[in-house]
């Protein structure tokens, strides 16, 4: 494994593990989760330039497209949650009371 795979990986690895573990905030959650796809995204543009191939110079930005719409929902959730609820915290989310 290359040191530059190493590193897009371990990044990803470090979102997920924080979206994993520390889950208090909505708004720590979602930044976890932008840079998870940030990470997957710099990792897809460098597998498509190693490539070479035309064929998937399109996959990066579809996922660049797919990442702003997650971020798009995510932040009007984050402003609907505060609304509703005065507070991002998880621990005040209760999803039986919908």
């Amino acid at each position: 494994m290359t040191p530059v795979h190493f590193a897009f990986s371990s990044a990803f690895m470090l979102g997920l593990t924080g979206l994993a573990f520390h889950r208090t905030h909505l708004l720590s959650a979602l930044l976890c989760l932008e840079g998870m796809m940030l990470a997957l995204f710099i990792a897809l543009s460098l597998w498509t330039l190693q490539l070479g191939s035309t064929s998937f110079s399109a996959a990066p930005m579809l996922l660049l497209a797919f990442s702003a719409c997650e971020a798009s929902a995510g932040l009007a959730l984050l402003v609907a949650t505060a609304r509703t609820h005065g507070t991002d915290r998880l621990q005040s989310l209760n999803l039986l009371q919908c």
